[in-house]
């Protein structure tokens, strides 16, 4: 049975992103939703230090037609405050996280959207281990990384997903907004998987999708610290802090 949806929201967090941030919103607007979905833009600036508010308000400004709601830390939190931030703001029935870089691609929001408007899903993870979909070849320790991870969670939660690290999450917006999230940095991935998982009923599909991988040098910001804060993370959400 189709589900009705009237509205997507788009969380974008971004820090440091004012090169780059206004081709990631073209090819947000340039999206066309299944069944005539409107689109809700959440951008969150984590008190970025380049040019990344007048790049936003600048590109809000020349696209009026496009809805847009912005706003801004007044200190840098971490992508998982942000998230917070924009999860809170939001509106439509579902929400999808967007980071502000290009390594994701928006044209496959569909492909996350279709198992909802089915109606046999509440949550739709992206996956980039799952086979059909370029993904660019870079770092082999951040691949077995995001593995060992995923295993690790997927032990502790009973969900067998291939890629729990992934930034595209579709969620309905009043499941997720009714969980507690503590996590300011990219400890928000585990922290919502494993809170999630304890959902009663809770449905969750994984779908295929692209990556688009950045090197250091164009821009990408996790680390290996980020890697331990995860399994702490991990291990927090589910054995010690039900």
């Amino acid at each position: 049975m189709d589900v009705p949806i009237k509205k997507l929201s788009i969380i974008i967090p971004a820090y440091n992103e004012g090169r780059t941030i206004y081709k990631i919103l073209d090819r947000v607007k340039e999206v066309t939703l299944i069944n005539s979905i409107e689109k809700e833009l959440i951008i969150v600036n984590d008190c970025s230090t380049d040019d990344t508010e007048d790049a936003i308000l600048e590109y809000k400004s020349n696209n009026p037609s496009l809805n847009i709601t912005y706003y801004k830390h007044e200190q840098n939190k971490g992508k998982g405050a942000a998230l917070h931030t924009g999860i809170i703001k939001a509106t439509g029935e579902y929400l999808i996280i967007q980071d502000a870089d290009l390594e994701y691609d928006p044209s496959e929001y569909n492909l996350l959207l279709k198992p909802v408007v089915d109606g046999f899903a509440d949550v739709v993870y992206g996956s980039r281990f799952v086979s059909g979909k370029p993904h660019r070849i870079l770092f082999f320790w951040h691949t077995i990384g995001n593995k060992f991870l995923t295993f690790l969670s997927n032990m502790l939660t009973n969900l067998n997903l291939t890629d729990m690290e992934t930034c595209y999450k579709l969620f309905n917006t009043g499941i997720i907004q009714g969980l507690t999230l503590r996590e300011n940095r990219f400890g928000f991935e585990p922290e919502v998987t494993a809170k999630i998982s304890r959902v009663p009923k809770i449905r969750v599909y994984e779908v295929g999708i692209s990556y688009y991988g950045r090197t250091y040098e164009e821009g990408k910001k996790i680390g290996w610290k980020d890697g331990f804060r995860a399994i702490y993370c991990i291990l927090k959400y589910n054995l010690f802090s039900r």
